[in-house]
């Protein structure tokens, strides 16, 4: 909702390529080159490595070894992303859409069937987490978690997590890049609007199976071996006819690689635009193409290399989780230079800069120390402040970074001369006249936002102690 009403009209108005190219019109060409950079390494530490380890995950149920599994997504994702381009990835990005839908809808179905429906899950939930000193039934349909929970407290879900979201859904290249092709500011809003309707669909894909895996394996009908990361495709293999399971194996592995792909253009895009031809404008756009895949060939060998470090700490948690504790170390900065960036003129490039590399320092810091501390390398006192800082939840983390990174912009920003209104243009908030594009009943778009924004609440409503929770 955020990226299709507040942030579209600002990307597409300024005629920006990639999100870094955009703070360099607002701020400077330091923190374009800051952005691209971390965009970068981002997408080594969670988006390619994980999506190539949960590929090879899903060959390793199936038989075939992890790291032949993880080569195979490699090189296939390669080839068609070489030869297909972004339209490559849009349109199998699509098509998959819907063979995931269908897969997940078949895995609910044979899951439940399996345990005597939905009332034999509960059943099944409640007898197990009732001789449970850890678990208990609101763990697994509760999102309204107690404020120390250690993964995902309430607190940490709803104010440190549209940190994540905003940084993700609205300033990541790997997903606005999908905005960028739109013809105009209008069909972007609704393809983020359609999107946001599609985001209200990972509860049956992941959530729901999960439950329903973790029930099996209650009753010895499915075997996890202790990993929770295995549950999805255990549930394939075991429980799915033959048929469907291959038509489902194949979807997941094409969805995976859609996302692998659509990295893979992000990560060329933002090495040819914002480095390669910066220093290099003369270059050909035939050698500019070559460039990028081999810069992306070298992201990929780093991501591999990567993956052994990243399974020593995800040890004791899954990989969403690290994914999500990674996000929370990498983006507050950046949601902050962009959010702040739009809508108060008086932030500048100086502060600006000054603030995404504080919030870098303290987030590496966090990451360093936290995989110090998980093998045992590095263990400060308890009660000491560099104990709690490695040790708050990634969330909580994500909101004290925020807050720091706003403060240091503002702050500093104060010190040093506004930027002109000939800068500002295009890029900053104007309040625009009224019409039946904007944010009002005249536009159907804002009935479609208003039936989203009632299905999300509904949702929270119904997993929360107020509905089964």
């Amino acid at each position: 909702i955020l990226l299709g009403w507040v942030f579209v009209p600002f990307y597409i108005k300024s005629g920006v390529f990639t999100m870094p190219e955009f703070l360099e019109r607002r701020y400077n060409s330091s923190a374009r080159t800051y952005l691209s950079v971390v965009s970068i390494l981002a997408y080594v530490l969670t988006k390619i490595s994980i999506t190539i380890f949960a590929g090879a995950l899903v060959f390793d149920v199936m038989g075939v070894p992890f790291w032949t599994g993880a080569v195979i997504v490699v090189v296939a994702t390669g080839i068609y992303t070489v030869f297909g381009g972004l339209r490559a990835v849009i349109y199998t990005d699509m098509m998959q859409m819907f063979v995931l839908l269908a897969g997940s809808i078949s895995i609910t179905f044979f899951g439940l069937q399996a345990l005597g429906g939905w009332d034999g899950m509960m059943s099944v939930i409640s007898e197990a987490t009732s001789q449970s000193d850890v678990l208990s039934r609101s763990h697994f349909f509760n999102l309204w978690r107690p404020s120390d929970d250690p993964s995902f407290p309430w607190t940490g879900i709803l104010f440190g997590a549209p940190i994540l979201g905003v940084w993700y859904w609205c300033t990541d290249q790997f997903i606005v890049q999908r905005v960028l092709s739109a013809k105009d500011v209008s069909n972007a809003r609704k393809g983020t609007i359609f999107g946001g309707f599609l985001k209200l669909t990972p509860i049956f894909i992941f959530i729901v199976p999960g439950i329903i895996a973790y029930a099996l394996s209650q009753q010895g009908l499915v075997d996890l071996q202790g990993n929770p990361d295995k549950a999805l495709p255990a549930i394939i293999t075991d429980f799915l006819p033959a048929g469907l399971k291959g038509l489902v194996l194949a979807g997941l592995l094409a969805a995976l690689m859609s996302s692998l792909s659509s990295v893979f253009n992000s990560c060329s895009t933002l090495f040819t635009i914002d480095f390669y031809k910066k220093y290099r404008p003369q270059t050909s756009e035939k050698q500019l193409v070559w460039v990028g895949q081999l810069a992306t060939v070298v992201l990929v060998a780093i991501s591999l290399a990567w993956i052994p470090m990243m399974r020593a700490m995800m040890e004791g948690s899954s990989f969403y989780q690290y994914l999500q504790s990674v996000q929370a170390y990498i983006s507050p900065p950046i949601a902050a230079a962009f959010l702040l960036g739009l809508f108060f003129k008086r932030i500048n490039a100086k502060g600006a800069i000054f603030s995404l590399w504080t919030g870098f320092a303290l987030g590496m810091f966090r990451l360093v120390f936290e995989y110090l501390m998980g093998e045992e390398i590095f263990v400060p006192a308890d009660g000491t402040l560099l104990h709690t800082l490695i040790t708050t939840n990634f969330l909580h983390y994500a909101i004290f970074l925020f807050l720091v990174c706003s403060a240091v912009m503002i702050g500093v920003s104060l010190t040093a001369p506004a930027h002109s209104a000939e800068k500002l243009k295009n890029v900053t908030y104007e309040r625009p006249p009224a019409s039946k594009e904007g944010f009002s009943p005249a536009n159907s778009d804002f009935w479609l936002t208003v039936l989203l924004i009632l299905a999300v609440l509904t949702i929270w409503w119904f997993f929360s102690p107020w509905g089964i929770a």
